[in-house]
């Protein structure tokens, strides 16, 4: 989803709860903070020697410690009004990826994508997820798409022989 998708998703719905869901089933819990907002620009070289640059808004969140018992999520209108507020301080890049940093004591620190949303009654549940990693240079690198058995006699991707490294 990107910055702006987002930013019209939460205008939408000022009136909710905000609650993200990290894993199937596994939600973030009620006591968390918005602490930091990341405006990153990539810029990147992959193993075929291709550049490629792109924009992201990382947005991380925190549980507190202190707050362990409680039990009401943060409005979307508090967070809008946060978000908003770094806006101000320094401008987003509005087709940026928008991305949630979260970890808590049972799921590692990880940049989660916003893969899709759910209106639950008075909430709004942001549904997270993760995207494999992948060789953007196949064809320079001879990577089939399809998964080789074991055995197979295609070089990898960046081998000491390969093409690409």
């Amino acid at each position: 989803m990107k910055t702006l998708e987002l930013f019209q998703l939460l205008e939408q719905h000022q009136d909710k709860s905000l609650v993200f869901e990290y894993a199937p089933g596994q939600l973030v819990r009620a006591n968390y903070h918005i602490t930091e907002v990341k405006h990153l620009t990539v810029d990147s070289v992959d193993c075929g020697s291709q550049t490629d640059n792109w924009n992201e808004t990382i947005i991380q969140l925190w549980e507190s410690p202190n707050e362990l018992g409680k039990t009401e999520y943060m409005s979307v209108y508090k967070a809008l009004a946060i978000l908003k507020k770094v806006g101000k301080m320094k401008p987003y890049v509005l087709d940026a990826e928008a991305k949630i940093e979260y970890s808590n004591t049972a799921f590692h620190t990880a940049q989660l994508f916003i893969n899709d949303f759910e209106i639950s009654g008075k909430q709004l549940i942001i549904k997270l997820g993760v995207e494999q990693t992948d060789c953007k240079a196949k064809e320079a690198c001879g990577v089939a798409e399809v998964l080789q058995p074991i055995g197979s006699t295609v070089e990898p991707c960046c081998s000491p022989d390969g093409n690409c490294c």
